[in-house]
């Protein structure tokens, strides 16, 4: 009895968050499925999982930068860059895929470590970095093109949708990402720094603790995650468009809040921010249905980061 006592307040005090978001899911489906018979059906599911693929990916490396007190606020331009440069390689040629590919990942690791360089070596906020470096990545992507273009080779849709066991290819992606991630950041060391670091910067670095590394590798791994992300959008969309990622920026950190990790850094983690995927894509999926346009649902994201942000605030305040 005692050892239920004991679990039911650790979920309530440390993952009250997760268990508020999965609470939320189950009420936005319910009122889905009365609002439309549609709703509620496998195929519908299905293209909720298939839409939140990218935005899954973003969030993801979002998450481990703003558990280390940052921001990265140039994943909408990387996703933009890449998915233009990724079909404007290829056009169409199968040769060039795999050669599209790694530059466009490679792209953005680099862009990354820049951001990182820049916020430890000139000692300018993360905010500011990445703001100008976003808008660095946006003009350079306008200057390759003003309109989508090029093409992927024949099949490569089916990275976004094909099936495994039922479940669309990028669903599964996901989940594995979002799994091996979780494991790395409690179990590796590594991983136990970029807590560490977002907690307290300062003592991070008295004790010894490799935070340039720290921030390289969470940076490294944002730009990276958006590049994947835009290779699921142009599979998804059959081609580069300028603007594609224009809306990550935002979308990517709302469920990086919704699921739990503090803006303030030391606390959180990818499964919570799963969570918030699912939740913002259900409810996107749900305003779709509502006939509700895609303006409000921006308003409704933005009034959600702020509802929740100041939810966790006034939560740690209490503790």
């Amino acid at each position: 009895m005692n050892s239920v006592a004991s679990t039911f307040t650790y979920l309530t005090k440390r993952r009250g968050g997760l268990l508020t978001v999965i609470g939320l899911i189950f009420v936005l489906v319910v009122f889905g499925m009365i609002v439309s018979d549609k709703f509620g059906t496998a195929s519908n599911a299905v293209n909720i999982l298939e839409q939140s693929t990218a935005l899954a990916l973003v969030s993801l490396g979002q998450t481990l930068v703003i558990i280390t007190r940052g921001i990265d606020l140039s994943v909408g331009s990387m996703v933009s860059l890449a998915s233009v440069l990724l079909s404007g390689i290829t056009d169409g040629d199968p040769t060039m895929m795999w050669v599209a590919l790694i530059a466009i990942m490679a792209a953005g690791v680099l862009v990354g470590l820049i951001n990182a360089g820049a916020s430890i070596y000139l000692g300018v906020h993360p905010l500011i970095v990445t703001l100008g470096t976003g808008a660095v990545l946006q003009g350079v992507t306008l200057l390759y093109t003003q309109t989508p273009i090029g093409k992927m080779p024949k099949g490569f849709d089916e990275l976004a949708y094909g099936r495994i066991l039922g479940l669309p290819i990028g669903a599964v992606f996901t989940i594995a990402a979002f799994v091996l991630t979780a494991i790395f950041l409690r179990k590796a060391p590594l991983g136990r720094y970029i807590y560490a670091t977002g907690d307290d910067a300062l003592g991070a670095q008295l004790m010894g603790l490799p935070r340039r590394r720290v921030l390289f590798v969470a940076y490294g791994f944002c730009g990276l995650m958006a590049s994947v992300a835009a290779i699921f959008l142009v599979a998804r969309l059959g081609a580069g468009q300028p603007y594609t990622g224009q809306n990550f920026t935002l979308t990517s950190i709302t469920p990086v809040v919704v699921g739990g990790t503090l803006l303030s850094g030391g606390r959180g983690g990818v499964i919570g921010t799963l969570m918030g995927v699912y939740l913002v894509s259900l409810l996107n999926n749900l305003l779709n249905f509502m006939d509700i346009s895609s303006h409000y649902q921006l308003i409704v994201q933005g009034l959600i980061v702020i509802i929740a942000v100041s939810v966790y605030v006034e939560n740690k305040k209490r503790v």
